[in-house]
């Protein structure tokens, strides 16, 4: 645990996607370990709650969230609310307005990148129902969008590429497309984005067909690439969030 504060308190922090089992004793351990909580409803906000998780290192994700669950994670002033759509954006506004508040935000993007798993579980493509996408320009005019609200704050991007993926590269590729709109953002925008989440999706051992890749050499391949990057673009190392879920369970 004093090992996880440290890297917390420095360069990023792991969350546990609490979709993959989620139960009052499971987020328990989370907490007791140090690390930070997704969660896709509201029930698994409640849960977390019941088991006295710290909101701050809450994310709150999905695609479909509604007013009673917006206006749940706000009030109970959830670290993170990942925007998934346009118009989530406008109505989460609306609510923190009301409760004049101003609720902190995450931007859900595909990346476009190839995955290399199962079509159904691929999530960063531009036809994948989650998040904004990049190449139509839709995901820099979110950013225009929220710079220009009064009631978000925007804290950084998120995205998520697929599950099951034993490959490091797609991972990779993804770190890169990301960095680089956050490198677009702050030359155009004037914006500097200090969060960056590259979300989770590990391959885990089902069958001894199954060779997942050590999350060391993950972790190592990543840094590398997202420290090179940010020098070749001359932008600041954004705070990094990972999210496993089944890896952890």
């Amino acid at each position: 645990k004093e090992s996880i504060d440290k890297y917390y308190d420095g360069n990023g922090l792991v969350c546990y996607a609490s979709k993959t089992f989620s139960c009052i004793e499971m987020c328990r351990i989370i907490k007791d370990e140090g690390i930070g909580l997704d969660v896709v409803s509201i029930g698994e906000l409640y849960t977390a709650l019941k088991a006295g998780f710290d909101c701050s290192k809450i994310g709150f994700h999905g695609n479909n969230k509604t007013n009673e669950e917006l206006e749940f994670a706000v009030d109970n002033k959830v670290g993170h609310i990942i925007v998934d759509n346009i118009e989530e954006l406008y109505r989460l506004n609306k609510i923190a307005e009301e409760k004049n508040i101003i609720a902190d935000i995450m931007f859900r993007i595909k990346p476009g990148i190839d995955a290399h798993t199962h079509d159904f579980v691929k999530t960063g493509q531009i036809d994948s129902k989650f998040g904004f996408a990049l190449e139509t320009g839709e995901a820099f005019e979110a950013v225009v969008t929220a710079l220009s609200l009064k009631n978000v704050n925007l804290l950084g991007l998120h995205c998520h590429i697929g599950s099951q993926i034993f490959d490091i590269t797609p991972f990779e590729e993804a770190a890169k497309v990301m960095l680089d709109l956050i490198a677009k953002i702050k030359n155009e925008l004037n914006f500097e984005v200090k969060e960056l989440n590259l979300g989770g999706g590990f391959g885990i051992m089902y069958t001894k067909d199954d060779s997942p890749v050590p999350y060391d050499t993950y972790m190592k391949n990543v840094s590398s690439v997202v420290n090179k990057k940010c020098s070749e673009l001359s932008i600041n190392r954004p705070f990094i969030l990972i999210e496993p879920g089944r890896s952890i369970a």
